[in-house]
């Protein structure tokens, strides 16, 4: 009976992993794409974008409860608790990463003017980034690897600096040229989804090496 319980609970964790990793990849794809859309100008990608998000919703859901089910039966401990709390956790923030990335490709369309604005040459740079530290985490995850989940974490402060640099221009754009303050506005609220994306990345990143530690990693605001 021990034996089958054990190997009933493998099941349980291969199968959060699995949902966690279509979760990923999905968010993933979201990001480049609405990235490409907004380059582009490509509304109707934008949609299909947009469209797609509730499956990642779908996925957590079904996360969500098969966390829950496995904490009731299984009744976990130490270690494999840890692994079920992170996976839980990890799949919410994952879900926002794809809201972030539908928020992008929302406001394809909104932007005028597209050539006098410096940032759209400089948003799929920090978006890139931001998708690095998306793509790095959710293999860090995968190998339960703390260092790599380390690394993630101190990439964000690139992804920060890229924010800075883009709202110092678009603050002073909307300055200089008050009939472009809305399309202004738009690339600074997709540049504070991109930032909030590395953000995320790096809540998970400190998910990721709680899980396989037990301990959060360093303050990497220090």
């Amino acid at each position: 009976m021990a034996e089958h319980t054990v190997k009933a609970f493998d099941e349980d964790i291969t199968r959060l992993r699995g949902l966690i990793a279509e979760m990923g990849g999905l968010a993933e794809v979201a990001l480049q794409e609405a990235l490409d859309a907004l380059v582009r100008g490509d509304e109707e990608l934008g949609a299909k974008i947009v469209a797609r998000d509730k499956k990642i919703d779908a996925l957590e859901m079904e996360v969500d409860k098969l966390a829950v089910r496995v904490i009731a039966l299984r009744a976990p401990m130490a270690d494999d608790l840890r692994e079920v709390i992170a996976a839980l956790k990890i799949a919410g923030v994952v879900e926002r990463i794809g809201d972030y990335s539908k928020n992008i490709a929302k406001r394809v369309g909104d932007i005028e003017d597209r050539k006098r604005f410096e940032p759209l040459t400089l948003l799929p740079a920090m978006g890139e980034l931001a998708a690095e530290m998306v793509h790095d985490v959710l293999t860090a995850y995968a190998a339960r690897d703390p260092e790599l989940a380390r690394e993630v974490i101190a990439a964000d402060a690139k992804v920060d600096a890229f924010y800075d640099s883009i709202f110092r221009y678009l603050v002073s754009h909307m300055v200089e040229n008050p009939a472009t303050t809305s399309s202004a506005a738009q690339l600074l609220f997709i540049a504070r989804n991109i930032e909030r994306i590395g953000d995320h990345a790096t809540n998970v990143a400190e998910m990721v090496h709680f899980a396989a530690t037990g301990v959060y990693p360093p303050d990497h605001d220090d």
